[in-house]
């Protein structure tokens, strides 16, 4: 039930990461692949490594923050393939813009939204008239954060974009609905990426904390992400529609509750700084 062979996915920012690992993964269920990514190199390197693997795919250097270039790719998309069964809207970044709310020029809050919301906004707006060629079946999955699901400071408009993807994809999966058209979200906790090299950000001296902090007792994986879109999209998730996985290892259960260094659990500090190399 996860074989894609004449299906269509597109994946924005699929040239690293979680995106490149969804792309790829789309791609050896059989799936034929379209991958929006702006950084030439990163294009160039799934571009190659999809024709290794023997994957139909097109890879579009695209801006998907831009109308007009959405627009062409998805001019591209038709051209070739005629329609479209799944969109996965990876593109997502904090910009490492950590600072007060208060402190956040204009063009910060410009490019937060940017990447977030508005790329989102964008290619699925113009994705839909594809994914009604191929509905009933066809579906939408965005990638969001768990910091849509719980505060996080310094980090403000950050977590407002990502609270507004829940409120999206639960409006859009009901007025998609009556197509057949399902729409689902995606929240990971960190994860392990060229963007967020958390391990390494991490003080030695901490790094046996990381089983404690997150209940699975690791960070996050791009195939982590990837096996959920892999699901969403499938027929074994045929009847979920307007629901948000969140891929967290079981943070949002623990809430603050964390292991301390002799296995028990604790909702006290008990780790002197941050954790982190700074």
């Amino acid at each position: 039930m996860l074989d894609f062979r004449g299906k269509t996915v597109l994946v924005t920012g699929g040239g690293a990461g979680i995106g490149r690992a969804i792309a790829e993964s789309f791609g050896s269920a059989g799936a034929r692949v379209v991958v929006a990514e702006i950084d030439p190199p990163r294009a160039r390197e799934v571009r190659e490594a999809l024709a290794k693997a023997g994957v139909d795919a097109l890879v579009c250097e695209t801006d998907v923050r831009s109308r007009a270039a959405v627009d062409a790719m998805i001019a591209q998309v038709a051209a070739r393939f005629d329609g479209l069964d799944v969109l996965v809207n990876n593109v997502g970044d904090f910009l490492r813009i950590v600072k007060p709310f208060e402190q956040c020029s204009d063009e910060e809050i410009e490019a937060i939204y940017g990447v977030n919301l508005k790329s989102i906004l964008l290619v699925t707006r113009a994705a839909i008239p594809l994914l009604r060629r191929r509905a009933p079946g066809s579906s939408i999955i965005s990638l969001s954060s768990i910091e849509a699901f719980r505060g996080i400071p310094m980090v403000t408009v950050y977590s407002a974009m990502k609270h507004a993807i829940t409120g999206f994809t639960r409006s859009l999966a009901l007025e998609l609905a009556p197509a057949g058209i399902r729409v689902n979200a995606i929240a990971p906790e960190t994860t392990e990426t060229p963007q967020v090299p958390v391990t390494a950000m991490i003080a030695p001296e901490h790094r046996d904390h990381t089983r404690r902090w997150i209940p699975l007792g690791r960070f996050g994986t791009p195939q982590d992400a990837a096996g959920s879109a892999l699901f969403l999209a499938s027929d074994l998730a045929a009847w979920i529609t307007g629901t948000t996985i969140n891929l967290d290892g079981g943070a949002l259960a623990a809430g603050g509750w964390y292991r301390d260094p002799k296995g028990l659990w604790t909702n006290l500090p008990v780790v002197t700084g941050n954790g982190f190399n700074f």
